[in-house]
């Protein structure tokens, strides 16, 4: 079975940065322009962006909107959004601007009867993060942790209705020491809509082990950052080994 590859585009302060287990203060930029970056990615041959506004994470509203709004128009493949949208209105307003998916996280474990009233009006549409430290769900941001499990909140939201779960393992986020697969099967295999690994992918290895332990489990997708950007990992290798 293939797996579909997002490049992420994390945004701070109008650019496209990385993080080290969510850390603001420790940003490397590594595009000033988001627009032109989405751009790369989108002829390198990726069908998707996966896109986050982080300052928006902390601030619980969007505020790097004109880069997301750049990106839209860049491109043509579909984006998925998070980071700061919390309500039905922001939803509403980030799927008419062009936004594919949004990627509900801190609101889904703060307020669940909101994604489920989401994915009621929205089917298809809504995705779910769930940033785990150490098992737990870490919320606003990466900065609070929760007393709630990842896997019972996968199980909430995979019953609420979401189109996909995004899994973070936020100790291995921007640090290139390989994919938690032991966390990111167990919630594929707790679930049955799609999940979406995250955090830690170093290069090439981890995503052909990833391919490989996906058969039988809703694994259907990582998302990438540091290794791209840092070239470790090659967008036509990293794309052949995930079909």
């Amino acid at each position: 079975m293939s797996l579909t590859l997002y490049p992420a585009i994390d945004l701070k302060d109008g650019q496209c940065v990385r993080l080290r287990r969510g850390e603001m203060a420790a940003a490397t930029v590594y595009a000033e322009d988001p627009a032109a970056q989405a751009r790369a990615w989108a002829a390198a041959g990726f069908a998707w962006l996966h896109v986050v506004d982080l300052n928006g994470a902390f601030a619980g509203r969007s505020v790097n909107g004109d880069a997301v709004r750049a990106i839209l128009a860049a491109v043509e493949i579909p984006v998925q959004l998070g980071g700061g949208i919390r309500d039905l209105a922001a939803i509403e307003t980030w799927l008419a601007a062009g936004v594919r998916r949004v990627i509900l996280g801190s609101v889904a474990a703060r307020d669940p009867a909101l994604v489920r009233a989401a994915c009621r009006r929205f089917p298809g549409r809504i995705v779910v993060g769930i940033d785990a430290r150490d098992g737990m769900v870490a919320t606003e941001g990466w900065a609070e942790t929760t007393d709630l499990a990842a896997s019972d909140l996968a199980l909430r939201m995979a019953d609420a209705g979401a189109a996909a779960l995004i899994c973070t393992d936020i100790a291995r986020d921007g640090m290139l020491g390989g994919v938690n697969l032991e966390q990111t099967l167990a919630l594929a295999r707790l679930v049955s809509v799609p999940v979406i690994a995250s955090g830690g992918v170093a290069g090439l290895d981890d995503l052909l082990a990833l391919r490989a332990a996906a058969p039988g489990t809703a694994l259907a997708g990582v998302v990438v950052g540091r290794a791209l950007y840092d070239g470790r990992l090659d967008p036509a290798a990293a794309l052949a080994a995930l079909r």
